[in-house]
C-alpha cells in the first residue's frame, strides 16, 4: 500500500506565480486527489500570499517529481506529510 502523502505549499506572490503552479498542478492532475487553496481575503483587500494544501494519489516517484518541480519555483514553500 502506498502511503498517503500531503503536500502543504505556501506561495507568497500569488498573481505572480499564478500560471507556473497551475501548469504544474495540471501536468499531476492524475495525482492530485484534493486540492484547497486558501488565502486572507475580505471586502477591503485581498492577501498577495495563500496557501495550498494537497492531497495526492499515485506512486511515490510521481509525487516526488510534482513535489520538486513545486519547489524550483522562486517564491514558493513546500513541506510534505507522509502517513
Amino acid at each position: 500500500m502506498n502511503p498517503k502523502i500531503i503536500l502543504g505549499v505556501q506561495v507568497t506572490d500569488r498573481l505572480k506565480k499564478v500560471a507556473q503552479v497551475q501548469k504544474i498542478l495540471t501536468q499531476h492532475g492524475c495525482n492530485i486527489k484534493t486540492r484547497l487553496g486558501l488565502h486572507e481575503a475580505s471586502n477591503a483587500t485581498c492577501s498577495p500570499s495563500g496557501l495550498l494544501i494537497i492531497e495526492t494519489i499515485g506512486k511515490p516517484a510521481e509525487i516526488t517529481a510534482l513535489e520538486k518541480k513545486l519547489k524550483r519555483v522562486p517564491g514558493l514553500v513546500v513541506r510534505k506529510m507522509v502517513f
